[in-house]
């Protein structure tokens, strides 16, 4: 296990954090509220696009699942008569400057979210470290509204609303700002967020639900489909880089398949050497991890695709949201 590794899980346990974090949880949340004092008071600039601003993200470390929330927004809004287009950071990307994604995206170039949200949507998507720069390039798209995917914390984007997603099952740990816990921002930060999105456990106080649903697995060879239920009673081995990947093998389970768990670090170049087990047992994978592995997969490699349910009064508020704002623009 290494150390990154060894700190999330003291987070989620009951036990004090090392000593030496607390000062610097200290400086972290000084540092914090500073930077938001210069944003809310003008010294540092927020831009103000054309089109409504629409943040999906967390206030802790580790995957909450803000890219399923994102695909579902970008699925709703479309059905709802809006052109959405998407903005990320594209980390893990090899990509120097902001950039538009084309419809076959190299996860290396532009980060495995990105492609993972271009290929499940269609929609415009754009990627930059400068997120203004980058939302930008979508304007040229005809887009009439943006969601900026993991963006809570970049305020150089002004947005129109804030979209907080948590893991219902987690929640916040031992509710410490980093490095004694999970916290980006401090617990405070939700009550200025327009929505709360509760993914798994059970949802507390105004959050809306959200669950995650496995779909029948692809084949990364040939984009064949065969339902979970197929792999059930069998032993396979279960790839998750994702930031909780626990999530992956308790839903396989759930489908009575029995994962030999691989967890890897979040957002991890992978390469052919990285999947070889010497045995036959078929590979379940995520499709974060499948947008990476399809240009050396084997024949029993397999993508499991999630989608995010949500209530369609949550998507209808947020459209009314959109509306309001484009009749005040």
């Amino acid at each position: 296990m290494s150390f990154s590794e060894s700190m999330q899980r003291r987070w989620y346990e009951d036990r004090p954090p090392p000593w030496w974090t607390s000062p610097i949880a200290a400086l972290y949340g000084a540092a914090t509220r500073i930077r938001r004092a210069l944003y809310r008071r003008g010294w540092l600039r927020s831009e103000r696009l054309p089109v409504p601003v629409i943040v999906v993200g967390n206030i802790t470390i580790g995957g909450a699942g803000k890219t399923p929330l994102v695909i579902a927004m970008v699925e709703a809004l479309r059905a709802r008569g809006f052109k959405p287009g998407v903005v990320s950071r594209g980390y893990g990307g090899s990509a120097n400057a902001p950039m538009l994604i084309n419809g076959n995206p190299d996860p290396r170039v532009t980060g495995d979210e990105p492609a993972l949200i271009k290929l499940r949507t269609n929609a415009p998507v754009a990627i930059g470290r400068e997120r203004p720069a980058a939302a930008r390039l979508l304007l040229d798209q005809e887009v009439d509204v943006i969601v900026a995917d993991d963006g809570l914390q970049h305020y150089a984007l002004a947005r129109d609303i804030e979209t907080c997603v948590i893991d219902g099952t987690r929640r916040f740990g031992n509710r410490r700002l980093l490095p004694s816990g999970p916290l980006r921002e401090p617990l405070s930060r939700l009550r200025e967020m327009d929505f709360t999105v509760c993914n798994g456990g059970q949802p507390q106080h105004d959050e809306i639900a959200m669950r995650l649903v496995a779909h029948d697995a692809r084949n990364l060879r040939d984009g064949s489909s065969r339902a979970l239920a197929k792999f059930a009673n069998q032993r396979v081995h279960a790839i998750a880089g994702i930031g909780h990947p626990q999530r992956f093998f308790e839903t396989l389970r759930a489908r009575g398949i029995d994962p030999v768990e691989h967890a890897i670090a979040d957002h991890h170049a992978y390469t052919a050497r990285d999947l070889e087990f010497n045995d036959t047992l078929p590979v379940l994978m995520t499709e974060k991890d499948a947008v990476k592995c399809r240009a050396f997969a084997k024949g029993n490699w397999w993508s499991v695709p999630v989608s995010a349910e949500l209530p369609e009064r949550f998507f209808d508020a947020i459209a009314e949201r959109l509306r309001a704002e484009a009749r005040e623009r």
